[in-house]
């Protein structure tokens, strides 16, 4: 990802009350930082919130929690935050550790346009890839519910193989989501493909809870 460094980055972290500064001490306790029993969804890799501050926006009965690993990306996601907003939070963290910060209590992923690490050697390093989907099975509360969307045929092919091999089930698959069934909300990255006339690939699919060990 490339992105100007943001001069005053840590002011910003520092100050919203939306940034969560001590992730791994609320793991297991989200429902009752958020004061309430609604699902929780996360997106993981953010990037400058468009999907997830919209998404809180238009469905106050879920939480949603945005996880994002680098300082400038955050602090401009946290820019876009309008104020009293109650059913968001953003977390400055790497995917790696994601196991830290969670325990049973989430409802769905969200893997929005994640690096797609195109190198062979790399592939393990995919948000999709079993090593990942090893650490999700740890967070869900009940069955796990993951949607992905990428411009990255590569990617989306690499990941159709790998929760299919995880024993996930498809609910939904699209080659091209804005033609089949345009979002109501969408990502920064998806806008600029999908101006550009690139497809989004998409998927949703769900592993049952009693196949997770």
């Amino acid at each position: 990802m490339r992105l100007r460094n943001v001069k005053n980055k840590e002011e910003i972290m520092n100050s919203s009350s939306y940034l969560i500064q001590f992730p791994d001490s609320y793991k297991g306790k989200w429902k009752e930082l958020f004061g309430n029993n609604n699902p929780i969804y996360i997106e993981i890799g953010m990037g400058k919130g468009q999907f997830i501050i919209n998404s809180a926006i238009m469905n106050p009965d879920i939480n949603y929690i945005g996880i994002e690993k680098y300082d400038s990306v955050i602090a401009k996601a946290l820019q876009k935050v309008p104020d009293g907003i109650k059913n968001l939070y953003m977390i400055r963290e790497d995917a790696l550790n994601i196991e830290n910060l969670f325990s049973h209590e989430i409802s769905k992923i969200f893997l929005n346009f994640s690096d797609p690490w195109p190198k062979k050697r790399h592939h393990l390093r995919r948000l999709s890839s079993e090593i990942f989907l090893k650490k999700y099975d740890n967070l869900f509360f009940g069955d796990n519910y993951i949607e992905m969307r990428t411009d990255n045929r590569d990617l989306f092919s690499y990941s159709l193989i790998s929760f299919n091999n995880y024993d996930y089930k498809f609910l939904e698959v699209s080659l091209n989501l804005h033609l089949d069934n345009m979002p109501l909300v969408t990502t920064e990255y998806e806008d600029k493909f999908s101006n550009e006339g690139m497809p989004i690939y998409y998927l949703h699919c769900v592993k049952s809870k009693k196949d997770v060990n």
